[in-house]
């Protein structure tokens, strides 16, 4: 049975409206890949989104696409969840809402995807954290 999971962290801090805070976390999920991908060209020259999967990857794609939400109380830590997750070489992502339809119009972090990768990597980062 597989362990790997993508982690989804939220401020709760900023009582966003559900609609919003779910928006943020689909962002994040969505960034981790999206951030590796780069531009690639076929034969013809059209371009195309080119991605390598790590084995994390496959296995989180092709099993159960466990992912957990948890929040933090802070944009501090929020950030240091961030920073916990890229040195530990997890992929991961954050999210900055542009501040357009709350914040009053000021660039705000949101959320922070980490993973997939699998529990023993994820945990020591976020497993103290409450889920949402």
């Amino acid at each position: 049975m597989s362990d790997i999971k993508q982690v989804i962290v939220l401020r709760k801090d900023l009582n966003m409206r559900k609609g919003k805070m779910v928006a943020q976390g689909a962002h994040a999920s969505m960034k981790v890949f999206f951030d590796r991908m780069f531009n690639g060209g076929d034969m013809v020259g059209r371009n195309k989104m080119v991605f390598t999967q790590t084995p994390e990857d496959k296995e989180w794609m092709d099993g159960k696409f466990t992912k957990i939400c948890v929040s933090v109380d802070s944009e501090e830590e929020l950030l240091s969840v961030h920073q916990k997750a890229c040195d530990a070489g997890i992929n991961c992502a954050i999210i900055k809402d542009a501040g357009l339809t709350e914040f009053d119009g000021v660039e705000t972090y949101t959320a922070v995807a980490i993973g997939p990768a699998s529990s023993e990597k994820i945990d020591p980062i976020t497993g103290d954290l409450k889920l949402l």
